[in-house]
């Protein structure tokens, strides 16, 4: 609705000029008026769909009453249909053909006309004071326009790739949460069930003691099940590992597994501290390590090494072959997974443990590349598992995010600098050619009309035209248009006066050469 109303007060306010053109001592016809109502009226309707064909017919309006273009009838229409081509208007290669053809067209009619060239270059500078410069305005506004919205969209993206990023985070901690519990309850229940296991085959104890002591070893075994299956629905497929800190360090850990009924040996001691990701990435290794040879390899010894150097830290367990889980009782067949992300090849048997989601190495390869580092794994050659990670002692530094939304920002504001500048400098381009061509013409112009003193010497009363043109070396192809202002009267009895210039450059004075019957009969210099 808004934009109907718009297009009525347009056309109505461009018909102001063409009404006042209506009365007939102004040189205007009602028929003429209609006419340029209704053309008019089309070019509004269309100006939305095609923001150059009201341009045009415009102009096509216009050439017929005036070569030089700007009419009184149609010189408001030229502004307002340019200046909205120009802002309407997706691409400029077709406002510039139209531009080309209008100058053209212009030059085309003065030639076929017999007018004067100084008509076409008032139309050149029509064109560029009245259709360019507003189509060039129009394109700035337009630009400026583009680079409002693409803020105002920069923005509105930005809010929802935060609002994206803070629920992927809450899920994303809610996962970590849910992994970290998982990793840290499944490998104290393995630990449970290894020291359940015990009491239910030691002899110090009754029937009745060792009966519940299974019950509580398969318990935690379910527990451990229960809690895989659980965490495995909260966990995506590909989702990265957790890297939380487990809150303890690895002799604490290696303590814990041993108090447990582990058989663990920690090779290096104190363990250094690595600080962030590495940290966080050690610990895993080790837990994910001692949980796989409680799982795989139960009653194996299990050897934990970590040596460091001036650049990176490299941490290795090692697991024996264990006791086949056929020839032990209850605890031999393992409490179940202390991960849900244990891997396929399993310390000792190298199989797959049963109800192992697989994800065990994988997420921990996942967690220690993260830190920067590497993650190898390997059989022994008696028979048991080896796991290897080499950490860099300083964590690498996270890569910033490209700043996508701050470059199209820039780049919108650059598109916006450089249609400024040509709304600029395209006009004072324009204008500068225009007058070099006006003054180049001007001199040809000159020269074709100029008439050297000597041959004016030698001139004699009496000769006929054809011998003075015979007779001169360079006789100028064309007399001026028309006598000075500041010219005496011409004498009286002659049929013909010419008028020459005296210099190539100065207005005045110039020659008069009166002629009778096609013979010299007066010359004169003057003012």
């Amino acid at each position: 609705m808004r934009e109907r109303v718009f297009d009525l007060l347009l056309w109505l306010l461009l018909c102001v000029p063409v009404l006042l053109k209506s009365d007939p001592n102004d040189g205007g016809s009602w028929f003429q008026v209609a006419v340029g109502v209704v053309v008019l009226a089309g070019c509004v309707a269309v100006s939305r769909r095609w923001p150059l064909v009201p341009l045009a017919a415009t102009v096509a309006a216009s050439l017929p009453a005036t070569l030089e273009l700007f009419t009184p009838s149609y010189s408001l229409a030229l502004i307002a249909f340019g200046y909205l081509a120009g802002r309407r208007q997706e691409h400029t290669r077709a406002a510039l053909w139209l531009f080309g053809a209008i100058a053209v067209t212009g030059l085309a009619l003065t030639w076929a006309t017999r007018t004067s060239l100084g008509q076409w270059f008032t139309l050149l500078l029509a064109l560029a004071l009245a259709v360019v410069a507003p189509w060039l305005i129009g394109r700035y506004v337009r630009q400026y326009d583009r680079l409002v919205r693409s803020g105002w969209d920069l923005a509105d993206r930005m809010e929802r790739e935060q609002a994206a990023a803070a629920d992927r985070e809450r899920l994303r901690e809610r996962s970590r949460i849910a992994g970290d519990m998982h990793d840290s309850l499944g490998h104290d229940l393995a630990l449970i069930a290894i020291r359940a296991g015990a009491l239910e085959v030691s002899p110090e104890l009754g029937p009745d003691q060792q009966r519940a002591a299974g019950e509580l070893r398969r318990a935690a075994a379910d527990a451990t099940a229960r809690l895989r299956d659980i965490i495995g629905v909260l966990r995506e497929e590909d989702e990265a590992a957790p890297t939380s800190p487990p809150g303890e360090t690895v002799e604490e850990l290696t303590s814990r597994a041993r108090a447990s009924g582990l058989a663990v040996t920690l090779v290096t001691t104190p363990v250094p501290t690595l600080p962030g990701m590495s940290g966080l990435a050690l610990h895993r290794v080790v837990q994910e390590g001692l949980t796989n040879a409680a799982k795989h390899a139960p009653g194996s010894a299990v050897s934990v090494a970590v040596v460091q150097d001036a650049t990176e830290v490299r941490a290795e367990v090692i697991s024996g072959p264990g006791t086949p889980a056929d020839t032990r009782s209850g605890p031999a067949a393992g409490p179940g997974t202390g991960s849900s992300k244990s891997s396929g090849s399993g310390a000792g048997s190298g199989s797959k443990g049963s109800g192992s989601g697989g994800k065990g190495l994988v997420g921990l390869d996942e967690r220690v590349r993260l830190a920067g580092g590497t993650l190898t794994h390997r059989p022994t050659e008696d028979g048991g598992f080896a796991l290897t990670a080499v950490l860099p002692r300083k964590a690498p530094a996270p890569l910033p995010a490209a700043p996508t939304s701050a470059r199209e920002l820039d780049r919108a504001r650059r598109e916006v600098r450089k249609d400024l500048a040509r709304a600029i400098w395209v006009p004072l381009a324009l204008l500068a050619a225009l007058g070099l061509l006006m003054a180049g013409v001007a001199l040809w112009t000159q020269a074709q009309s100029y008439l050297e003193p000597d041959d004016y010497a030698r001139m004699r009363l009496g000769q006929s035209l054809t011998s003075i043109a015979e007779s001169t070396d360079d006789w100028p192809e064309h007399p001026l248009d028309a006598a000075p202002q500041v010219a005496p009267p011409e004498p009286a009895g002659m049929d013909e006066c010419r008028y020459y210039r005296s210099t190539l450059l100065a207005a005045i004075p110039v020659y008069r050469l009166c002629f009778v019957d096609g013979h010299l009969a007066a010359k004169a210099e003057v003012p």
